[in-house]
């Protein structure tokens, strides 16, 4: 079955780095799209980054230049890497899964079109 499991949350101070982590199973990553979400509190859930199937990425203006994503099909792992950390990051992170077949380029932009998300992890930028 698909499971996604994040990890690398963690508290941190403004300025710093972190690296996020998505095991993925129960699916090859070249037939699926992936997506990374964040939601802090009173806030609704927003996509920060997303990797098709072929590879091919796409990261919102609000986080382009700090954050990326990237993938390991070895691993069955996705990655964000968050730089320069702001207060206003701090929120759970998810990872979100949605099948669109082999080596499509098409991923979804609305957290409503994937199928399968991770419990999420925390992520707290506070000095």
């Amino acid at each position: 079955q698909v499971q996604l499991v994040e990890s690398g949350g963690g508290l941190v101070q403004p300025g710093s780095s972190l690296r996020l982590s998505c095991a993925t199973s129960g699916f090859r990553l070249n037939y699926y799209a992936i997506g990374w979400f964040r939601q802090a509190p009173g806030k609704e859930r927003e996509g920060v980054s997303c990797v098709a199937a072929d590879g091919s990425t796409y990261t919102p203006d609000s986080v382009k230049g700090r954050f990326t994503i990237s993938r390991d099909n070895a691993k069955n792992t996705v990655y964000l890497q968050m730089n320069s950390l702001k207060p206003e990051d701090t929120a759970i992170y998810y990872c979100a899964a949605h099948e669109v077949g082999y080596g499509s380029s098409w991923f979804p932009r609305s957290r409503n079109e994937y199928t399968y998300w991770g419990q999420g992890t925390q992520v707290t930028v506070s000095s």
